[in-house]
């Protein structure tokens, strides 16, 4: 939901730390293949509602999500990885094979024993101990935020009901710049009639004034010099 994928990157860069931390084999694969996680980039910016068919199990998970560490979906991620490692072992180890099989998600995974498989590995492996395998990864990659709290934050910031909170401030200020626009202007009008009113009449008094001293001055002419 951000401007840039910088922060998505920043949050990706968990994956791969929290597979070597399961299964060394695995990861070591993986790496040697050069898959990097770009095959979870849409499970992480849609929560897995772009890539599961089945709605019922797509608001499970954004109930886990929402009640837990803003970085569990990548924790989930890993999850599904490592109960697909015979297959991805498998595979050709290359780029586009192991990418091939990622990407691609069954539909028919046990859901609810890899939802509590992802909360032991949080509980096992905190985001704190990972922080540093992140943050080399991160630095490998020339991408910016290299400690855990910015890690923590931009994956925070990526929260639904944060991005909603601050687009609703947001509209509050721009209503009350609107507002403000919309009120000089008439308050502005106010003051510059009251001014044109009070020139006008200021105006009429001595037009006023002038006529009836002419008026009067050749009267005044009359007496002095009969």
């Amino acid at each position: 939901m951000d401007p840039t994928m910088d922060n998505t990157k920043h949050i990706l860069n968990y994956l791969m730390p929290i597979i070597d931390q399961v299964n060394p084999e695995l990861h070591d694969f993986m790496q040697r293949a050069e898959v990097g996680t770009i095959f979870a980039l849409s499970w992480l910016i849609t929560w897995f509602g772009h890539v599961l068919s089945d709605f019922r199990h797509v608001v499970r998970l954004y109930d886990f999500f929402l009640a837990c560490h803003p970085l569990m979906p990548i924790y989930f991620a890993a999850v599904i990885v490592l109960y697909r490692e015979q297959e991805v072992l498998d595979c050709d180890c290359d780029m586009a094979s192991v990418h091939h099989l990622l990407s691609q998600i069954p539909q028919d995974l046990p859901y609810e024993t890899l939802i509590s498989r992802a909360g032991d590995l949080f509980v096992q492996f905190p985001p704190s101990e990972l922080a540093r395998e992140a943050a080399a990864q991160q630095q490998a990659e020339k991408t910016a935020a290299s400690t855990f709290k910015d890690f923590e934050l931009a994956s925070a910031q990526q929260r639904p009901d944060m991005v909603l909170r601050q687009r609703f401030r947001g509209l509050l200020r721009s209503e009350e710049r609107t507002k403000d626009v919309l009120t000089k202007p008439r308050t502005n009008r106010f003051v510059k009639l009251a001014v044109m009113g009070l020139t006008v009449a200021l105006g009429a008094a001595a037009l006023a004034m002038v006529k009836s001293a002419l008026e009067w001055a050749p009267k005044f002419q009359l007496q002095l010099f009969p």
